[in-house]
């Protein structure tokens, strides 16, 4: 309760903040601020300290593990702003409305993970969905964002509305829009044919959201449209929120769901993993190749939703903290770069040797190398399906096409440190790099002793 209600306040105060700050620089350090603060206070709750005492019972559960990933979301948001605050600032005129979205954004992923309620699971989608069709089209001079956020406002409004015409099935069907009564529906209960279609029509307007094929047309054009530095948050924290709804919703629900439910779901996670992987072996762009590479992690991801087991959930929290933290970083790099296509990163290694390097460390992540935090979250993702002693198959699969995204990070690696170039890079401070430097720090911790992280969803 606490992320919920300060965060909206806090994106009130960024927003008329405005009105009586008229230094642009003096918005990051208010955010960074509020971000701390915000971070702490969910902490506080998951140790039983709450601000607010609001009964939410039948609406709203606040789970160690919805907690956990709140402060996920919010730490990866903090290092987002630290890294990417001047990109801010550039991407529009507008940088106060630009945070107060942020935060709005942070206010619906508090709702997606702790919602017992269709109705909240709907509020805190939109709340979360809206925000980010502002900040694509923030830059109004640029034509390819506009249109952007259009395909993403259409896009964004058709599944919403299929989401809509599920929980109305749902409700039709169990007289209530609370998601406890399906969950825990006594063993050998199957779902009528109303609620099974209720059911499929949610899964895939979240699938909508969360670019898992084959409802991701509209994310490489919103990717390579939008803001870099929008486009990293959207990719990231807003991204994992949704596979915390996700699974959050399908929770227990396999009992009632039948086989076919696994035979969807391994389709699916099938074609993410194709369709990702196999497109972006063939962009040359970098920002359109980590699109189509945020689609194949999307496939890793969709393995706890398969699962459904404490390793799952375990695994989906590392990988929440990998990705976000490894793509947050790359795109901060990416931003500072006038050249955004492979050869734009040519002799990167020799002009910037440090950033070149923190660089390699996120793809490596990104592909599952051992020593980095992506090598714990594809394991435990994996590990989660074998437990489940079903479709054992899938993890050949995902170790396949894991195999092949090694290849397209490693293009960049390549072009980094065995090609020669004249790279164009904006000025970095050094306060920039020790930033960037605590990033990889922190993905090498987590590849090597998951446990830290782990271990707060249960102490």
């Amino acid at each position: 309760m606490n992320t919920i209600i300060l965060s909206a306040i806090f994106g009130v105060v960024m927003m008329f903040s405005g009105i009586f700050i008229k230094n642009r620089d003096a918005f990051k350090s208010v955010a960074i601020i509020t971000l701390l603060l915000l971070l702490a206070f969910n902490v506080a709750e998951s140790h039983g300290f709450l601000l607010f005492h609001i009964d939410t019972t039948y609406f709203l559960h606040f789970s160690k593990f919805g907690l956990l990933f709140n402060s996920i979301c919010i730490f990866s948001t903090l290092v987002y702003v630290l890294l990417s605050g001047k990109d801010i600032d550039k991407a529009g005129k507008n940088n106060a409305e630009s945070y107060a979205l942020i935060f709005f954004v942070l206010c619906g992923i508090g709702i997606v993970t702790s919602y017992t309620n269709l109705l909240m699971l709907f509020l805190g989608i939109e709340i979360l969905s809206i925000p980010l069709y502002i900040l694509t089209g923030s830059d109004k001079r640029n034509l390819r964002g506009n249109e952007a956020a259009l395909k993403y406002f259409l896009m964004g409004s058709f599944s919403t509305g299929i989401m809509l015409m599920g929980i109305a099935m749902l409700y039709g069907t169990t007289g209530t829009f609370s998601v406890e009564p399906v969950t825990n529906a006594p063993t050998g209960h199957m779902l009528s044919y109303l609620e099974a279609l209720g059911m499929v029509l949610i899964f895939v307007a979240l699938s909508f959201k969360v670019s898992v094929a084959p409802f991701h047309f509209w994310t490489p054009d919103v990717y390579d449209g939008a803001p870099a530095v929008f486009t990293s948050f959207m990719a990231t924290v807003v991204k994992v929120a949704g596979f915390a709804a996700f699974i959050h919703l399908f929770e227990g629900r396999y009992g009632t769901m039948g086989s076919q439910t696994y035979r969807l779901m391994a389709i699916v996670i099938v074609l993410t993993l194709a369709f990702g992987n196999l497109t972006a072996v063939f962009q040359q762009s970098v920002k359109r190749m980590l699109a189509y590479s945020s689609i194949a992690q999307d496939g890793f991801m969709m393995f706890a939703l398969f699962a459904v087991n404490d390793t799952a959930k375990e695994g989906l929290l590392l990988y929440a903290a990998a990705y976000s933290l490894a793509t947050i970083g790359i795109f901060s790099v990416l931003a500072k770069m006038e050249d955004m296509t492979l050869e734009g990163f040519n002799g990167l290694a020799k002009s910037q040797p440090l950033i070149a390097a923190l660089v390699a460390i996120f793809l490596l992540s990104l592909a599952g190398i051992p020593l980095t935090a992506g090598f714990f979250a594809k394991y435990y993702m994996l590990a989660a399906v074998v437990k489940t002693g079903n479709y054992l198959g899938l993890v050949i699969i995902g170790v396949l096409f894991a195999a092949i995204s090694a290849y397209y990070y490693f293009k960049v690696i390549q072009a980094m440190y065995f090609k020669e170039g004249n790279i164009v890079f904006a000025p970095v401070t050094s306060g920039f790099k020790y930033l960037l430097l605590a990033v990889g720090v922190i993905i090498v911790i987590l590849g090597v002793y998951p446990s830290s992280l782990l271990s707060l969803l249960y102490f």
